[in-house]
């Protein structure tokens, strides 16, 4: 008879976990980084027990609770990490190329537009040099180009500014998650396997690693107790309960740099978002070099041109502009409309003015580089979007696969319960059966 009263309550023991967990998995069933649980019973040892000084007899133990598991694919979950980690650069690079083809701004009051217009207004002037107005307008475009290259040089470092300040970000964001893990290797040492506790470490343990992996391209290994170890590029980051904290800064043009809190560096990062901030920082300062070369270029063709001319009272023409190292500081010099050395050395009006098309317009003009500039940034900008698309599929995919394995479905969680109310029903009916009988008998004696 304490046989019944064993499995019974051996049954209602195992059940009743059975419910917590399936209790877990609906509560949970919105919760990112949540694997769903299961229980593994098996037979109770009890049940093949033997007595040394008596002869061996059936015995019933019931049943025990083995384990809590989760529902995990460790290849699924590398997959998402590996494209998140793609998609991670891929988002960085997309966000921050548009904003610096915005900077570049080829729109009616960026370069492009207004080195045009001032030619425009050259070949009026050239129609009637000695118009006052006309001279106005001209050296007015020509004051307008040299505030446009201001500008785009500030919108530029803007750009600069705000990748540093995301880099940054990241950078705590890594940081964060490989002192997390660092905690978790520590408590998964000192937890049980097969419980529920432990269980809840690994979803810790996985979702730091997600957030790691969106970030940075590090190298994952795992331990004793499922500890995760992390490098990057050889350097190790997360050694059992010790981790190495990263720390990012500027170069002086623009560049991002990648080093340990204890100033040892480290390569570049090629993958994750700090790996497309890494790329985006690149490419910011190559536009900026870019866009200085075309200013130099600018100011000095300009000065020259000027130069070959001969002011209304017969002087060589001054310099129209200053450069001072970079586009953020050409400034226009001459403000007299009398200034403007229109004439050629033979006297003619407009003898200078008819030169502008063969000096400054045409093969290897700075208005033919700036529109080669603005068409190299636009391919990449192009590419960066048709590599964001491929690498939001790939990740939509990769997450869909590991959530068809470990995310929770609700219609099966309630015909889960339904099954396991019944079980734990029936288990909870052996032992009002055994009590019953126990008392008849009791009631007979």
């Amino acid at each position: 008879m304490s046989d019944l009263f064993i499995i019974g309550a051996s049954g209602t023991r195992a059940y009743r976990t059975a419910m917590a967990a399936i209790g877990e998995n609906i509560a949970n069933a919105s919760t990112d980084g949540y694997a769903r649980r299961s229980v593994t019973t098996a037979e109770s040892g009890a049940s093949t027990a033997t007595m040394a000084t008596y002869t061996t007899r059936a015995n019933f133990g019931g049943t025990q609770v083995m384990s809590v598991n989760r529902a995990t694919d460790p290849y699924l979950d590398a997959s998402v990490r590996m494209t998140g980690m793609a998609l991670g650069s891929s988002n960085a690079r997309l966000r921050w190329l548009s904003d610096t083809e915005t900077a570049l701004n080829d729109t009616n009051i960026g370069i492009g537009t207004l080195m045009t217009g001032m030619f425009q207004n050259m070949e009026k002037l050239a129609a009637n040099p000695t118009d006052k107005s006309l001279r106005v307008t001209t050296l007015d475009s020509i004051s307008r180009v040299t505030e446009a290259f201001n500008q785009t040089a500030a919108d530029l470092d803007t750009v600069a500014s705000g990748i540093a300040t995301e880099a940054g970000a990241a950078v705590d964001t890594v940081n964060q998650a490989l002192n997390a893990l660092a905690d978790i290797n520590n408590s998964l040492l000192r937890a049980q396997p097969g419980t529920s506790a432990y269980a809840q470490l690994l979803d810790s343990r996985d979702s730091a690693l997600g957030e790691l992996t969106e970030n940075l391209n590090v190298d994952i290994s795992f331990g004793a107790h499922d500890s995760a170890q992390i490098s990057y590029n050889g350097q190790v980051l997360v050694q059992g309960n010790v981790a190495s904290n990263l720390s990012v800064a500027t170069n002086s043009d623009g560049t991002l740099a990648l080093s340990l809190t204890d100033g040892t560096a480290l390569s570049t990062p090629a993958n994750g978002a700090l790996g497309g901030l890494f790329s985006a920082a690149s490419t910011v300062a190559q536009r900026h070099d870019s866009l200085d070369t075309l200013a130099e270029n600018f100011v000095t063709s300009m000065n020259d041109w000027h130069a070959q001319g001969l002011t209304d009272a017969n002087a060589a023409g001054g310099a129209l502009l200053s450069y001072g190292g970079s586009a953020a500081t050409i400034a226009a010099l001459i403000t007299d409309p009398a200034a403007l050395a229109l004439k050629s050395a033979d006297g003619t009006l407009n003898g200078n003015l008819l030169t502008v098309n063969s000096t400054l317009r045409g093969s290897g003009s700075v208005e033919q580089n700036w529109t080669s500039l603005i068409a190299t940034h636009a391919n990449l900008l192009a590419s960066t979007k048709a590599e964001n698309v491929t690498a939001l599929g790939r990740s939509d995919q990769a997450v869909a696969a590991r959530e068809a394995v470990s995310g929770v479905d609700l219609d099966m969680e309630a015909a889960d319960l339904l099954r396991i109310q019944q079980a734990y029903s029936a288990s909870a009916k052996i032992l009002q059966v055994a009590k019953e009988t126990v008392d008849s008998i009791l009631q007979i004696i």
